[in-house]
């Protein structure tokens, strides 16, 4: 039976059951790791909802099982490669999921696969900031984050932007959405329903 655990960014297939395993084996005082047992690196904190995409750096490590761990960066088709196992889809899974996943698929070749997924880094989640103000392009969302902490983020407004007509674009079912964003009333704490969270894609549109 494979049990999962999850704390912080890191999945852990399994260890729950290795390290009771290992507790009763080993004497009270010993503090080693299992002979061949691969070290978890530190992985980022990860946004809510948040799934593997392309370009995410990710770390797959097999317990005891130190020449399946690999650390890899999804690619633009969703997949990693990893030894033995070859392409395995990762896009559209969370690391808990994907690691399931990998445990599942490395039996076939190990006994009892004990796999966990730790998120290094998240370039997947981008949304896009064009216009009038200190610097366009993507950013990357590694947590939650408004309409006016983006635009602080770029650097703010240019001078001769339209605060009063900013747009924020969003692909909702297939369909583009415009919401409008109004700098001056969220500064002054007026209609603040406008600065909404962002989302993976969103666009946002600052005019002259």
């Amino acid at each position: 039976m494979i049990r999962m655990a999850f704390v912080g960014s890191v999945c852990v297939v399994g260890l729950t059951l290795l390290q009771t395993s290992v507790a009763a084996q080993a004497p009270a005082s010993s503090t080693q790791q299992p002979a061949g047992a691969a070290s978890v690196p530190e992985g980022v904190p990860l946004p809510a909802g948040y799934v593997i995409g392309p370009e995410d750096a990710l770390s797959v490590v097999f317990w005891r099982e130190k020449d399946l761990s690999l650390d890899v960066i999804v690619r633009p088709d969703g997949k990693i490669s990893l030894p033995l196992l070859n392409d395995v889809q990762a896009a559209g899974y969370t690391p808990e999921q994907l690691a399931a996943i990998v445990a599942k698929a490395a039996a076939k070749y190990v006994a009892d696969p004990l796999a966990s997924v730790i998120v290094r880094q998240i370039n997947s989640r981008k949304v896009f900031v064009l216009g009038a103000v200190g610097k366009q392009g993507p950013v990357v969302l590694t947590s939650d984050m408004t309409v006016l902490q983006l635009i602080a983020l770029v650097g703010g407004l240019s001078e001769y932007a339209d605060k009063k007509g900013i747009v924020v674009v969003r692909q909702e079912n297939g369909r583009e959405k415009r919401m409008k964003f109004n700098y001056n009333e969220v500064i002054e704490g007026k209609k603040l329903e406008q600065n909404i969270k962002l989302q993976p894609g969103d666009t946002v549109l600052v005019f002259d």
